[in-house]
Parts: structure tokens; sequence; C-alpha cells
């Protein structure tokens, strides 16, 4: 494919009209990496630009609630529920780690809630407790 390019443009080789290169510059390629990203929830508002990120379907977000919970608990209800009706469509998960911690991610990520199937060493604790 690359002979064929450096030929058209040299002024070598065949002219024909039927090999021809298409090339799509408003195509933007994403980097296949996920993204876990921290996100503050001050106000409700910031809801906004978390669920902007999960649509977008690459990004585990990591969301602390607290601000919200000790200014206004009522915003924070509503704030999660909007989150957790987003996630619900994008066929994601979400889930409560701690008190202040929410985890939101996309769909090809699962989030084990269950604390009994986790290895043995994994529940012994922090060897630097």
């Amino acid at each position: 494919m690359f002979n064929k390019i450096k030929k058209a443009l040299s002024g070598k080789g065949e002219t024909s009209t039927e090999d021809y290169l298409e090339i799509d510059l408003d195509k933007e390629e994403k980097d296949s990496k996920v993204l876990v990203k921290l996100f503050v929830l001050k106000k409700y508002d910031d809801v906004n630009v978390i669920l902007n990120v999960l649509r977008e379907g690459f990004t585990i977000a990591i969301v602390d609630i607290k601000t919200l919970k000790q200014k206004d608990p009522i915003e924070l209800k509503r704030a999660v529920s909007k989150i957790k009706k987003t996630a619900d469509a994008l066929e994601g998960n979400i889930a409560g780690f701690g008190e202040n911690l929410l985890i939101v991610t996309p769909p090809f990520a699962h989030i084990q809630r269950d604390v009994s199937n986790a290895t043995p060493e994994a529940t012994k604790g922090n060897k630097f407790e």
C-alpha cells in the first residue's frame, strides 16, 4: 500500500483512476487503553462532566461524594440517582466503596461486590498496616 502511494506521488508507475486511497481526516483515533479517573462531586452540576466521560465508554470513574454529602444530602441523592440511571442505560456497573466513594464502570468491566469470593490473601489485609 505504501508503494502505491509512493508511486502516485512520484509520478512513476501507472496512473489509474481505479487505484486511490481515501483518508478520513475527521476520524479521530482513540487510545484503546482504559482510563481510571477520580472525580470530586462538589455540587450537583458536576454530574454532567462525569456522565459525559462515562458515555465515551473508556473510563472507570471513581467519584468522591464527601463534599456534596456534607453540604446537601438531597442534592447528593439526586446526583447519585442520575449517575446510576446513566450507568444502567450504558449497561455499566455502579457500587459504593466505603462511605464516600462511588465506582462507576463501563459495560466491559464488572465490580465484584461479594468479598467471600476473594482470595484468602486479599482478605488478610495489607502487610503494611
